[in-house]
Formats: structure tokens, sequence, C-alpha cells
């Protein structure tokens, strides 16, 4: 069979060969067992995160679903100062979806998880109606063992500290929207999606005193720098010339209506950092490839409170605030 059958997911025979054919081998799985018993390492505390990825199309320029799956869950537990370690990964596999497909797929999470050093341990597979899907969806859950010395909270936020966004902004969103709406560029437009831990293992050499970090997806550095004013009562200020953002991002942007601001990123994080280690931690950044392009954005203001302010190119101030629906559907 070259494409998933709703058979493959009723618990039988061809479920059982699915599953041998194509996920025990792409990951080197040890049991089928439903969960899993792994060794960690030593550690005082351990970091958590689930999510679900369900991006149409599943393959977009600069990455697929399952590059998506490993780099969100990886990357959401770097944002909270952890090593990733172990992961689980729960497919929802459409009726019809080509397992070519499926297995280029799984090949792109094995190999993301390798280049970070994570391993899929335990998983899921189900099978619903053509129609019902949108060829798959993937939902993740991850463990990261946290770095000592790693203290990371809104709260810690005060005034003073720096904001620093770690490249150019609203590459995924916006590649994955082109690819939707058949717009293409000359360059191509890619998405950032990339796993972040080599970055945040560089900055942590550097210093501790890192007080929060975010990697800016859904809602983008706007949602992001928000929640940070809203659970610091500090007013955030970024400048429109610190800001990156690519021409063709720009372009996209101008041609269907959107902000870059808002538009998620999936290979950027945004931290806020004590203004003495500022300028070392960017030029540390600077040396690898995941943050070439990293600057310090704005600052941290004692007021207006919880309130994201943009210093405009001319030298206005334009308030910030959380979009009330989404810009784009289904891009993470």
């Amino acid at each position: 069979m070259d494409r998933v059958q709703l058979s493959h997911g009723g618990g039988g025979r061809l479920m059982h060969q699915l599953i041998n054919d194509y996920f025990v081998p792409a990951f080197a799985l040890q049991t089928l067992n439903d969960s899993a018993v792994v060794e960690m390492l030593s550690a005082d505390r351990v970091a958590l995160t689930t999510d679900s990825y369900v991006v149409s199309p599943y393959f977009f320029p600069g990455g697929d679903i399952g590059l998506l799956s490993v780099c969100g869950t990886a990357n959401d537990l770097s944002m909270a100062g952890a090593t990733p370690l172990f992961m689980t990964a729960g497919f929802i596999l459409e009726e019809g979806l080509p397992m070519e497909d499926l297995k280029s797929i799984l090949a792109s999470m094995k190999r993301t998880c390798d280049r970070i050093g994570l391993r899929i341990v335990a998983g899921d597979t189900k099978v619903v109606e053509k129609g019902k899907g949108d060829g798959i969806y993937i939902n993740t859950a991850g463990v990261g063992s946290v770095r000592k010395g790693a203290e990371l909270s809104p709260a810690l936020v005060k005034p003073g500290d720096k904001i620093i966004i770690s490249g150019s902004i609203g590459n995924h969103g916006m590649a994955v929207m082109a690819e939707r709406s058949g717009i293409t560029f000359d360059p191509p437009l890619l998405s950032d999606v990339r796993p972040l831990s080599g970055l945040v293992d560089v900055m942590f050499s550097v210093t501790a005193e890192i007080r929060v970090m975010r990697d800016p997806t859904r809602g983008g550095v706007a949602t992001t720098l928000k929640e940070f004013a809203n659970d610091s009562g500090c007013c955030m200020m970024i400048h429109e010339e610190a800001l990156l953002v690519r021409p063709a991002v720009r372009g996209a942007c101008d041609l269907l209506g959107l902000d870059p601001l808002y538009v998620a990123n999936e290979g950027v994080l945004v931290a806020v950092v004590s203004p003495s280690v500022a300028e070392a931690l960017v030029t540390a950044m600077r040396n690898t490839e995941e943050g070439a392009e990293a600057c310090i954005a704005g600052e941290v203001l004692e007021a207006p409170t919880s309130t994201v302010l943009l210093k405009t190119a001319v030298g206005g101030n334009r308030i910030i605030d959380m979009i009330s629906g989404d810009q784009l559907p289904r891009i993470c």
C-alpha cells in the first residue's frame, strides 16, 4: 500500500505493520510499550512541555511538520533553560496520506533529533477518515534537564534590562502563508524553523543573568513582549530601526496586509537580560549560525506599566498590543 488506510489505525495487523515498517526504523525504537522508562541525567529540576502541530501544508519552504514538531518541542524546553533529552510523538494520520510523505516526515524528525541529542522514546498513532484532517497532525511531549543557575521568569524582569532578539522576524509565518497562497519570491522565502538549543548553550556559557527567554511562535514578537510586560508590570520598549525584517517578508506582509511583529517565528528567540551582560551576549550569539543576526532591540522601562512601545523610525512611539484573533491559521 502506498497510502494510509483507515485500517492502519484499527489496532490490528495493518496498524502493527505500519508501526514496524515506518516508526520503529525511523526512531530506532527499542520497545512498543505505551510508556517508556528512561535514565535521566542527574538534575535538581526537570522541564516538561507539550504541544500540537497542525501546519498546512505539511511540507513548506524550508521545512516540514516533522522538523517543526521536534524543533518546537526542543525550543520550548530550551527557553526554560533546559537541555532537551526525551520526547514522545503522537501521530494523527488522515486516510490517503502518501506513505512516502510519512516516511520523509519521520526521517526529518530523526535527523533533527540526532542533531539536538534528543530521543523519541514513546508515541501513538491514530488514523482518521479522509477529509477529517490535513494529512497529518503531530502531538508531542518533551522532557529536559534544567541547567544549574538557570532562573527564568518574566517576574525577574526589571527596568534597565535589555531586550535581545536573535535574528530576523516573520520568516516562518510568511513562508507558510506564501506557499498556501501560491505566492513566489526570488530569492525564495524560507521558514526559519531550527533548533535553538546550541544557541542557548552559548548564551549560558557567557552568563546566567538572563531574566527570561521565549521563542515567539504564534502571535510573534509583539505577543511575546506583551506577555513579558503583563507578567513583569514593566514597559517593553523596542526600536523599529533595530528590528531585522527580510525584504521578501516585508513585501509579503505588505501584500497581505500583515504586521511582521505579529507573524510566527520558529528559529528566533527573544531574551530579556541584565544590561551589564547584553553586549557580551550579543557578541557571543553572533558567532553562532542561529544567532548571527542577534541584536539589542530595546530596553525595559518602568512606565507606562504593562505596556509595549515601538519607537518608530521617525521618532514617535506606537503602542503594541495583542491582536484579538489569528493573522495566520495553522502555521505552527
